[in-house]
């Protein structure tokens, strides 16, 4: 080989070398957590911003807008599916700083030790939430102390189409979701919270108080739901098109959906059947080994800002902790939103979400059946 030869040779090597690195760092797989953050630009100092760890929508552009104003950058945030997988995820090491867990689900995390408590005394936006969403049990470790910072309000029931599934038009009832008519039209919920608690109160069964009898009447039900549904997701989007194209006439939802579909001009309602919905409060909580502090307290003031509770309560449909923006609200424009301004009212319309005993067993069994056991 001659000299121009080799070195081209050593030029291919060195090359070959240098993108089989690069293709084999990049295609590594994601640590624990790392699939679903989203990438920011550190702060000038190289100091690593605050890491948010919640639901679809609430790490939107209103929500960290105050925290971006005072560092320049806004913070990191990943997404779960349901708390379950967050639950298990920071069990298993992860340790983001911020988090957005529903107040039936952070006695579970504090007992593990994951959360700390919340100096309110440090949070400007405290003042404005309502004395009664700061009674809910075991929220208050002390007078300035607490272990959940309520962030908004709203309910969990059935969205269908009036157009595809009028029967149910002044007669409604969640057993829309077993009709036989409907078999494969019709989608639910990842978190047990929502799906397992609606399934077992469409059957009569109080599922916070369930006899070992009545938890084998809810997993018939459940297998019988799953054989019947679509599909089961986490994704707002993928409920709203599943009902917009007609793919699904009912789904479990949240109140966003039918509110979003509504916008569209879609024909949906959100069943109110005897009993009522289920009502529930969501919030933020604060990492036990948070290396964050101080943003991570900015973090939580950002999320509950007035800017943020507008966009909560407007474009999520959700009611917002911090009330204070209601003073630019008429009744009548909160009544089309389908809020009002008696936050305790609202949330003893219906079932209040507390916390599930056995939880454990019961989201095993709800993996299991969904994966085909």
């Amino acid at each position: 080989m001659n000299r121009s030869g080799l070195i081209a040779l050593i030029v291919v090597i060195v090359l070959g070398a240098v993108g089989y690195y690069y293709f084999t760092q990049t295609k590594k797989p994601a640590g624990e957590g790392e699939a679903t953050e989203t990438a920011t630009t550190e702060a000038a100092s190289g100091e690593e911003e605050a890491l948010l760890f919640t639901w679809e929508n609430w790490a939107d552009p209103p929500f960290v807008a105050e925290y971006k104003e005072k560092y320049g950058v806004e913070p990191r945030s990943a997404i779960w599916a349901d708390e379950d997988e967050a639950f298990a995820k920071m069990r298993a090491g992860y340790k983001p700083d911020v988090m957005g867990p529903c107040s039936y689900e952070f006695g579970r995390w504090q007992e593990a030790g994951l959360i700390q408590p919340i100096d309110v005394t440090k949070l400007k936006h405290w003042k404005d939430i309502p004395d009664y969403l700061k009674t809910i049990p075991g929220m208050m470790k002390s007078e300035t102390e607490a272990w959940f910072i309520p962030q908004y309000w709203a309910n969990t029931s059935v969205t269908y189409r009036t157009d595809l599934a009028p029967e149910y038009v002044g007669n409604e009832s969640w057993k829309i979701l077993f009709d036989p008519k409907y078999k494969g039209r019709v989608a639910g919920l990842d978190g047990v919270d929502d799906t397992v608690t609606l399934i077992a109160k469409t059957w009569g069964v109080d599922p916070y108080n369930m006899s070992p009898e009545d938890w084998e009447t809810v997993k018939a039900k459940l297998r019988e739901f799953v054989a019947n549904a679509r599909f089961i997701s986490s994704d707002e989007t993928s409920l709203s098109q599943g009902l917009a194209s007609g793919e699904i006439v009912a789904a479990i939802t949240w109140n966003q959906t039918p509110a979003s579909l509504k916008r569209e001009g879609k024909p949906v309602a959100y069943m109110n059947p005897p009993g009522g919905m289920f009502t529930y409060v969501c919030g933020m909580v604060l990492h036990a080994e948070s290396k964050n502090i101080e943003k991570a307290y900015t973090l939580i003031d950002s999320g509950i800002s007035p800017a943020a509770m507008k966009y909560q309560l407007q474009d999520l449909n959700n009611g917002p902790a911090n009330m204070s923006i209601f003073a630019d609200y008429t009744d009548e424009q909160l009544a089309e939103l389908g809020f009002v301004r008696d936050v305790e009212s609202f949330l003893k319309s219906g079932t209040f979400q507390v916390r599930l005993k056995n939880k454990e067993e019961i989201v095993k069994f709800w993996t299991e059946i969904r994966g085909g056991g």
